[in-house]
């Protein structure tokens, strides 16, 4: 997420321009005065000064108590699109109030509109409201980069009649905007990829194809029509389906690189985006999406050491929501401090060792893996090529970031290359490739039988 540069607000009345023009010529004539010792000068050097210094008192006791309530609509938005702030603002004074301006304040790299003068607004109602106390704004935020991004408070500005002083504060608090990462759809090669009864049932319907199931029930409304069990249906006279559960498990792993940049702390300070960290990051939103839609359980591991996000997502149980949510609270690459192997020597909870990429555990069938990678370093590349037996098809999408000796080094290790150069690179990178013959058509079972799999459904 990108850092706030917002500055702090001012809570004390200050004098404008105009203000401050009018204290300098009243100081200029008080010194005219007593040097010619002109009496009538003087009087106009007392009145310059004292106007303004009249302005900065009345612009801080005319500043009411007010009460801020933010929404968004929608609540969590893409990145590249936008979202309506409404706001809700109610005088909690007994006196009304007009004349002042409103500034909403967001981070970087959000826009928010200049400052717009405010309705006016009634004194506070507490027995019989009707609404003259409130007022309601709205206007519209672009939101071009993932991200959680705390939108306000109100930065609210009123001044004196003759524009000698203004006074600005903050009121309101700070609400959250959740900005997830744009998710770009997969082609229908990939799209029949993933079938939901899971690697080790698809194996043995292969091996045994004319076997029954050990397991059927009624049919429920929501069962796919794929799960019918027709000899159970024939036998019985009623539309009867395959009980998978038991045997399925349909897991998927994704990786993600979160390696911090190779080419300088300076090129990524402040509020500059790694664009390839964000194409990474839109690819394994696309990938951990279209799996959740296909049935999968998928598990994000990042591969850098002490990177935050490491979870299992599902459905039904809004996976693909919080999966979202999760990249969008990634930080950018080099902004966590990386762990030191010596002082960490804890076990993760899945048995295995901090900093090291795992499987799951006790698995006698491979899953899908996907590793999406950027600036991979040549130890998790070794990982990786470790972890090829435990997938099926193991697939590496690769951006132009990640040196030729790593893609062979992968390619060795027969993993799937597909390479990108941006999200709309996606839509037609997973396409079925054909059937060679050889240790080429060994290398390609993996992903012939994971293409396969939808059809295979009888």
């Amino acid at each position: 997420m990108p850092a706030s540069t917002r500055r702090q607000p001012r809570t004390v009345p200050r004098l404008t321009r105009r203000g401050a023009a009018l204290v300098v010529i009243g100081v200029v004539l008080a010194a005219v005065s007593l040097w010619f010792d002109l009496r009538d000068v003087l009087l106009l050097a007392f009145v310059a000064i004292a106007m303004p210094v009249v302005g900065l008192g009345y612009a801080a006791l005319r500043m009411p108590r007010l009460g801020v309530t933010r929404a968004f609509a929608p609540a969590t938005v893409a990145a590249g699109g936008s979202t309506r702030v409404r706001l809700t603002v109610q005088n909690r004074s007994r006196r009304p109030f007009d004349g002042a301006r409103w500034r909403d304040e967001a981070p970087s790299p959000l826009l928010v509109p200049a400052e717009e003068v405010l309705p006016g607004v009634g004194p506070w109602e507490r027995a019989l409201p009707s609404g003259d106390d409130t007022v309601r704004l709205d206007y519209l935020l672009r939101t071009p980069r993932r991200g959680a991004y705390p939108i306000g408070p109100l930065q609210l500005s009123l001044g004196d009649p003759f524009g000698l002083a203004v006074m600005r504060r903050a009121v309101g608090g700070e609400r959250e905007l959740l900005v997830t990462p744009r998710v770009t759809a997969i082609d229908g090669a990939l799209a029949r990829t993933a079938a939901v009864d899971g690697t080790r049932h698809s194996l043995q319907r292969r091996m045994q194809p004319n076997s029954d199931e050990l397991i059927a029930r009624e049919y429920r409304y929501g069962d796919p029509l794929r799960r019918v069990n027709w000899a159970a249906t024939a036998r019985r006279g009623e539309l009867m389906v395959r009980e998978e559960e038991q045997r399925g498990d349909p897991e998927a792993r994704l990786f993600l690189d979160t390696v911090p940049s190779r080419r300088g702390d300076e090129a990524h300070r402040g509020d500059a985006p790694d664009f390839e960290f964000e194409l990474a990051v839109e690819a394994a939103a696309s990938l951990g999406v279209h799996l959740l839609e296909r049935g999968y359980r998928v598990r994000l591991q990042p591969l850098e050491e002490g990177a935050p996000g490491r979870g299992e997502y599902r459905e039904p149980g809004g996976g693909a929501s919080l999966l979202l949510d999760d990249l969008a609270r990634l930080p950018t690459p080099g902004t966590w401090r990386r762990r030191d192997r010596n002082d960490d020597r804890g076990r993760r909870e899945d048995g295995s060792s901090p900093g090291r990429l795992t499987a799951a555990r006790e698995r006698r069938a491979p899953m899908p893996g996907f590793a999406v990678l950027v600036r991979p370093s040549d130890e998790r590349l070794a990982e990786l090529a470790a972890l090829r037996a435990a997938f099926a098809p193991a697939v590496a999408v690769v951006l132009p970031t990640v040196a030729e000796r790593w893609i062979e080094t992968l390619e060795h290790a027969d993993w799937r290359i597909v390479r990108i150069r941006r999200a709309a690179d996606l839509t037609t990178a997973f396409g079925a490739r054909p059937m060679t013959t050889g240790a080429a058509a060994a290398r390609e079972t993996g992903w012939a039988e994971f293409l396969a799999g939808e059809r295979d459904a009888p």
